[in-house]
């Protein structure tokens, strides 16, 4: 009889063990963020080292299915509206990439600051940090003095410190 009470208590540990870590906390899984839609992103200036890196174009596979649909209107709108000659507003982004990169990196003091840039649909992102609002101003004028930019969204802070007007790379 002694033997089925043993088999009785271990089968009971073992029991509360596995119930014990089923309910322990467990630290969330980040979901993987990748660049699904191949928007450029790259930076033209590491200057100021302790600048947070902004998130770029970075997406879940949630955040890619939500977006899939506006990014298809976006990009057609753009056509429908004369404001473009081809169909898909995003399609200007690769070969514009490298015009903008070189405009920014002609900007005297841009290696001050530490810059990123991405390109989605004609519109040119401007984040990171620079030494001095001027410099801002400059790498902006720069970029919209570019044919096909259609807009410049400015997030730069001066200096490194607070809060960034961009949202952050986690990875």
């Amino acid at each position: 009889m002694a033997r089925p009470a043993l088999l009785l208590v271990l089968l009971l540990a073992a029991q509360a063990g596995m119930a014990q870590e089923a309910a322990a906390p467990r630290e969330p899984i980040e979901p993987v963020k990748q660049n699904w839609f191949d928007d450029p992103f790259f930076q033209v200036a590491a200057g100021l080292p302790a600048c947070a890196v902004p998130e770029g174009p970075f997406y879940t596979a949630e955040e890619r299915r939500l977006q899939t649909h506006s990014r298809l209107e976006r990009g057609t709108s753009c056509w429908l509206a004369g404001k473009c000659t081809d169909s898909n507003a995003y399609r200007y982004d690769k070969p514009l990439a490298p015009k903008v990169r070189a405009a920014l990196r002609a900007v005297p003091g841009v290696d001050k600051g530490s810059v990123w840039v991405t390109v989605q649909r004609r519109w040119v992102y401007l984040q990171g940090c620079v030494p001095n609002a001027a410099l801002a101003s400059k790498l902006e004028r720069a970029a919209r003095a570019l044919p096909d930019v259609e807009a410049v969204v400015p997030d730069l802070m001066v200096g490194t410190r607070g809060k960034p007007p961009y949202p952050v790379a986690t990875r």
